[in-house]
């Protein structure tokens, strides 16, 4: 974080500074919500959670180097002496105001001469943030000092701890905005508006918050209407939805995807037998002529095209050249875990983890790769858990992955939970018979039926929403590589 005053974080906190603490005390160190990641001189949050309280940990986190804690309550020592707290009337609420506050100073120096000009990226979606966030950061990475999220720290939490870690050297901050109702994004937004905002896909991820597709897509606009008031909005020409809120865009509008229409798009797509793609990046320029380049991408999966067309539309919003992007484009990699993560174990099975999360767009995508990267010569196996946050949608969304399972002639099929059940179901209405689908009652299950199942060959997704707990038998089966 930026060098603050106590004062002037009780001043953006609205906090209140306890007796004691001098309020010219500097906080230099990094932002934190976990005591054991504090650093000298930095500041602890003191979160109240579901099944622990920050609180409880403030002694620690001092006793660490923190020079200043972020509470609700007064918070004292072992020996019961208070320690150096600002005190708000709420935790979260607070870690938001200052992360307003950090980008609010970091855009005014930005523009003194000889800054590098911050530029605001904020990216959102039913599926693809993550991938597309990671893909931006290592694009923008090789042009200046980029502050990207770790994993998909996209919420009222993550977010500003993203934000806070940005500083005066910083160039590009690259922003993962996740929503599961109304006013989500609005909130986020309000803590640090995009230059540039991004509309990846209006689908069917977290239904059972929204309430329905179109609350979906209203949701969704509200990054759109966050923008700062020249900002560039960055949608997905394919669907029609996101195409819906270029009326709302208060500058100017990039499109991208498959349509003949969009300002960048994929030609010539080819999938080779890794499952990665290979593709004519076009452009469109500012004399309305097009231009072309090459990309090979080195995630695996032809939906990552789709991804990569969306971090390429966003690069070029920024300043990037079409050179930098093809190049940025062809040697970025996967950096957050559980994501199309594709292991070759010493035992000749492939894993292909992908764990993190899922929904019926994702879902759908995992298995079309899985079916390409066995091929006809080899099993493919997968592995399936329960997609939350559905609601009415949930038994039909997984009877028709059941149904898709078979359609691909997916090997054999695993599904893991009661919770998932309907896939088995789905499966079986559609034509599955014998032993090509079985229920596992858990991850344990599924664990040990691979350990004697699985042989040379084999090619194994792993694919569920990140609270079924599927990422546990991910680890387990890429863990094999070490022992």
């Amino acid at each position: 974080m930026i060098a603050l005053t106590a004062a002037e974080i009780a001043a953006a906190t609205g906090g209140v500074l306890r007796a004691g603490v001098d309020p010219a005390l500097v906080v230099a160190g990094p932002v934190v919500v976990d005591s054991r990641e504090v650093e000298p001189g930095g500041l602890f949050v003191a979160l109240p959670g579901e099944h622990v309280d920050g609180h409880d940990y403030a002694a620690g986190a001092v006793a660490a180097g923190a020079a200043l804690v972020l509470a609700a309550r007064d918070v004292t020592g072992p020996e019961g002496q208070p320690l150096p707290t600002v005190v708000v009337p709420d935790v979260e609420r607070a870690l938001g105001d200052l992360a307003r506050e950090v980008l609010v100073r970091l855009r005014a120096a930005s523009l003194e001469p000889g800054a590098p000009g911050l530029r605001v990226v904020g990216i959102t979606g039913s599926v693809g943030k993550t991938t597309t966030k990671d893909l931006l950061a290592q694009l923008c990475g090789s042009a200046g000092p980029t502050i990207a999220p770790v994993r998909s720290f996209n919420n009222e939490i993550g977010l500003p701890l993203t934000v806070l870690k940005a500083d005066e050297a910083t160039r590009f901050l690259v922003l993962e905005m996740g929503a599961s109702g109304l006013g989500h994004l609005t909130y986020l937004t309000d803590i640090a508006p995009p230059d540039v905002a991004v509309v990846l896909v209006v689908g069917q991820a977290h239904l059972g918050g929204f309430g329905g597709i179109e609350a979906v897509a209203r949701a969704k606009s509200e990054i759109v209407q966050g923008l700062v008031p020249d900002g560039v909005a960055v949608l997905n020409a394919d669907d029609l939805r996101v195409m819906a809120m270029a009326e709302l865009a208060p500058g100017d509008v990039v499109t991208f995807g498959a349509s003949a229409g969009a300002d960048v798009r994929a030609r010539g797509v080819v999938v080779d037998r890794t499952g990665r793609a290979r593709f004519m990046l076009e452009a469109r320029d500012a004399d309305g002529g097009t231009r072309a380049v090459p990309v090979e991408l080195r995630l695996v999966g032809e939906h990552h095209v789709h991804n990569a067309l969306a971090a390429a539309a966003t690069g070029l919003a920024v300043g990037l050249s079409l050179d930098e992007v093809a190049a940025g484009l062809s040697a970025a990699d996967a950096l957050s875990p559980h994501r199309m993560h594709v292991v070759e174990r010493p035992d000749g099975v492939t894993v292909v983890d992908d764990s993190y999360n899922a929904n019926p767009d994702s879902m759908r995508a995992a298995l079309k790769a899985l079916a390409v990267l066995a091929g006809r010569d080899r099993r493919s196996i997968a592995v399936l858990g329960e997609m939350l946050e559905l609601g009415d949608e949930h038994r039909e969304a997984h009877d028709a992955i059941g149904r898709l399972v078979v359609r691909l002639n997916i090997g054999l099929t695993v599904v893991v939970g009661e919770g998932a059940r309907a896939i088995r179901d789905g499966a079986n209405h559609e034509g599955s018979w014998g032993d090509e689908v079985l229920l596992a009652d858990d991850v344990e299950a599924a664990a040990q039926f691979l350990e004697g199942e699985l042989r040379p060959g084999d090619v194994v997704l792993v694919k569920s929403s990140y609270g079924a707990g599927l990422w546990q038998l991910g680890d387990l089966l890429v863990g094999e590589v070490a022992r």
